[in-house]
């Protein structure tokens, strides 16, 4: 099997898999645990996070490549903030339920390096803020 058609096959095997795995979270109970250390005032939430990039980690890409990645547990695309060797990167985010896929290209001033494309989310909360990313070899123009 060619790796192509190799990577497309693990790629929908985990997407399957995780929505399996946020379904079932998503149903387990209503109660969990309680956050704020005492009483029932207190607020709780389920913690952002980004998953299945592609290309994968220290994959070569082309200049101004495109990448993308899953983001679970988010409520507005703008709380997403992406960054490539520190350079802001304007993404797209597509709502597939449960979960956002975005879409970002490599900056045009990025070649013959490597980077780490750096994924921040916004929340009302600092405990339930997320930051996660991987790196990419971008070949020479």
């Amino acid at each position: 099997m060619n790796k192509p058609k190799l990577l497309t096959i693990f790629f929908i095997i985990s997407v399957l898999n995780s929505v399996t795995t946020i379904a079932s979270e998503h149903h387990s109970g209503h109660g969990g645990g309680n956050k704020s250390g005492g009483g029932s005032g207190g607020s709780s939430c389920e913690k952002a996070r980004v998953g299945k990039f592609l290309p994968p980690q220290l994959a070569t890409v082309a200049p101004e490549g495109e990448f993308s990645f899953l983001a679970f547990n988010v409520d507005r695309p703008n709380q997403i903030h992406v960054t490539v060797k520190n350079i802001p990167v304007e993404v797209t985010a597509e709502l597939k339920e449960p979960y956002y896929l975005i879409k970002g290209k490599i900056p045009n001033t990025l070649f013959n390096t490597v980077a780490r494309i750096n994924i921040k989310i916004d929340a009302k909360s600092s405990h339930c803020e997320a930051e996660d990313g991987w790196l990419l070899t971008i070949a020479d123009k």
